[in-house]
């Protein structure tokens, strides 16, 4: 039986309102969604900044249909990776959209992809929503990153991270290819209670049930090693989404002169090894209000990063230290 739909999104107490699920529908989620056992928790309890942050357990680290089925009850919110990193290869894609008119980017994609022949499963978020693609047998990542990127850019929806743009679409897996240590970026698991919103999202176009839902999920039509193949014939990964040559550092010396990003920005907190602080480029966009976008490696203070998509080259711009390339001769 479908719970009512402002029980579904409005509730101050959504476990208390959470459907049944069974261990039968735990399974089927699980064929659904998990390409490796690799998951993280988002914390129930907000940090300092009011924001509910994901992280990997330090017991239990390979996920088990308890956890997915806790998942479902609402007592704990899972994310899941999407690249498996032994074979390369995805179940699935996910395509993120978490800004103004996200929906509309997001209705362009899937219309594109309905004419393609790919069936494709419009979720909401937040802010926005993901639109999820099912792959027939797991995928080569790289390909499905091809693929989508590719069709972004023929429908002129804005890539986050292209061009310097800070806000636009990402794609899951986030990566070509992964180390046999690394894990990538996980996306929240679908059907997970949000803790900063909390609400429960479901997918467009079946009943607010779990049953109807993976029923409606496993009814999609998957994309074919095959089809997959057809679709990408003669593209390649656009020039500005293309990885960068991992760059070797000499050690760290605290000593030689060389641009120091702790001369300009203040420290706010540390956490998980690393400083973390507000983002020049995002504060000159008026953006970043939380002031914890920008995180600067404690071993290693030239390693930063944004984590809303501003490049170094936006961020040293922003602090009028922008970065200087020698001409070639």
């Amino acid at each position: 039986m479908a719970i009512p739909k402002i029980m579904a999104s409005q509730t101050n107490n959504p476990e208390a309102l959470t459907p049944s699920a069974s261990p039968e529908l735990a399974r089927r989620y699980c064929a659904l969604f998990v390409n490796r056992l690799a998951y993280t928790l988002q914390s129930r309890k907000p940090a300092e900044n009011g924001k509910h942050y994901y992280f990997r357990p330090k017991q239990n680290r390979r996920l088990t249909l308890k956890t997915i089925h806790d998942h479902l009850a609402g007592r704990v919110t899972i994310g899941l990776y999407s690249l498996n990193p032994k074979s390369q290869r995805s179940k699935w894609v996910a395509i993120d959209a978490d800004y103004d008119n996200a929906i509309e980017d997001l209705l362009k994609l899937q219309w594109e992809l309905h004419c393609d022949g790919v069936e494709s499963a419009l979720e909401r978020s937040r802010r926005g929503g993901h639109l999820w693609i099912f792959n027939a047998q797991p995928l080569l990542a790289k390909q499905c990153r091809i693929y989508i990127y590719n069709l972004a850019l023929r429908l002129r929806v804005p890539l986050k991270g292209a061009a310097g743009l800070a806000e636009g679409i990402e794609v899951f897996p986030r990566q070509d290819k992964l180390e046999p240590s690394e894990f990538g970026n996980a996306i929240r698991g679908p059907f997970g209670i949000h803790r900063a919103a909390g609400k429960r999202f479901w997918f467009y176009g079946a009943d607010y049930s779990f049953e109807a839902q993976i029923n409606y999920l496993e009814r999609l039509k998957k994309i074919s090693e095959q089809e997959m193949s057809a679709f990408i014939q003669g593209m390649e990964m656009p020039e500005e989404l293309r990885p960068r040559p991992k760059v070797e550092l000499p050690p760290y010396d605290p000593n030689r002169h060389e641009f120091r990003i702790l001369d300009y920005v203040r420290a706010a907190r540390k956490r998980s090894g690393n400083y973390w602080t507000r983002c020049p480029s995002c504060a000159e966009q008026g953006r970043d209000r939380s002031g914890d976008n920008l995180a600067i490696s404690v071993r290693d203070p030239r390693l930063y990063r944004c984590w809303a998509g501003c490049s170094k080259e936006m961020i040293r711009a922003a602090l009028g230290q922008p970065i200087r390339f020698r001409r070639a001769i």
